[in-house]
C-alpha cells in the first residue's frame, strides 16, 4: 500500500515527500532545521512535532537519495544526534537500501532504517485517517446526499422536464458514490478489514464502466484522492446547476 506514486528523483524532493507526507499526518513540521547541540550545529533533514493528550512527541529523519547503500557510519552519526537532542522517533529513509551493519547500528534504538515505499508502509494509516478521509469528507460530501437513496428535498422542487436530469446524472454518478462512501468519516462499519486496497478495479465487479480507469487504476492513495476530487468536482457541480437554473 503506497501513500503515493511518485519517486521522489533527488535528495531534496525526498525531504520534500517526506516532510508532506508527516505534515499531512499532523505533525508540525521543518525541513532542514538547525538544532544547537554540545557538540555543534546540526541541520535535520525533516523535524517534525505532534502533540497527542498534552504530551509533545518529537521525529527527526535523515532522507539519503544516494546510489549506494547507506553504511552504518551515517546510522551511528544520527543515533549521537537523536541521543544530543532527546528525539522520540528517528529515521533513516533510503532511495537505495542499507548495508548490513547499518542494522546492526540501530537494533535496540529510536532509530528505525526504512526505504521510500517502508516509510510510507509506517505512515500509511494515520495519513488515511487524518488526511485521505477528512479531504475526500470536505470535498465529495454532497455526492453522497445526491447519490443516496434518499434525495435531497430539493430535487421534488424541480420541474418534471429537470426531474429526468436529476436522475439521468443520479444513474451516472451513483457507482462513483458507492466507491467513495467507503472512504468517508462516517462508513467506518465498512472498513472492518481497513481501507480499500488499490488498485480499487481489483474489487469492483457491478458497474465499473461507470468508473473513470484514473481511479479504477491508481497505486496510490494520493493519486486516487486528487482524480477523486477532480471527477467529483465536475459531478456536483452538474447537480448544482440544475439546482441554480430552477432557482430552488
Amino acid at each position: 500500500m503506497l501513500i503515493t506514486e511518485n519517486t521522489p528523483e533527488d535528495w531534496r524532493s525526498l525531504q520534500d515527500e517526506v516532510g508532506t507526507i508527516l505534515e499531512e499526518c499532523g505533525f508540525d513540521v521543518d525541513v532542514e532545521r538547525t538544532f544547537e547541540t554540545v557538540r555543534g550545529e546540526v541541520e535535520i533533514d525533516v523535524y517534525g512535532e505532534e502533540v497527542i493528550d498534552g504530551r509533545t512527541l518529537t521525529i527527526a529523519c535523515e532522507c539519503k537519495h544516494w546510489t549506494r547503500r547507506v553504511p552504518q557510519a551515517v546510522v551511528h552519526s544520527f543515533r549521537t544526534v537523536l541521543g544530543d537532542l532527546g528525539i522520540n522517533s528517528g529515521y533513516v529513509i533510503s532511495s537505495n537500501g542499507f548495508q548490513e551493519g547499518a542494522f546492526e547500528a540501530c537494533q535496540n534504538t529510536n532509530l528505525e532504517l526504512l526505504t521510500w515505499q517502508e516509510f510510507q508502509t509506517e505512515f500509511i494509516q494515520t495519513w488515511l485517517e487524518k488526511y485521505l478521509t477528512p479531504t475526500l469528507h470536505s470535498e465529495l460530501d454532497p455526492i453522497q446526499s445526491y447519490t443516496e437513496p434518499l434525495v435531497p428535498p430539493w430535487f421534488m422542487e424541480v420541474p418534471d422536464d429537470e426531474v429526468d436530469v436529476l436522475r439521468d446524472l443520479r444513474e451516472r454518478y451513483m457507482p462513483f458514490g458507492m466507491l467513495i462512501l467507503t472512504f468517508m468519516p462516517y462508513a467506518d462499519f465498512m472498513r472492518e478489514d481497513g481501507y480499500p486496497e488499490l488498485p480499487i478495479r481489483q474489487h469492483i465487479t457491478d458497474n465499473i464502466d461507470m468508473i473513470p480507469n484514473q481511479l479504477l487504476d491508481a497505486v496510490g492513495y494520493r493519486e486516487f484522492m486528487n482524480h477523486a476530487i477532480e471527477y467529483g468536482s465536475v459531478a456536483i457541480e452538474e447537480f448544482r446547476e440544475v439546482k441554480r437554473r430552477n432557482d430552488v
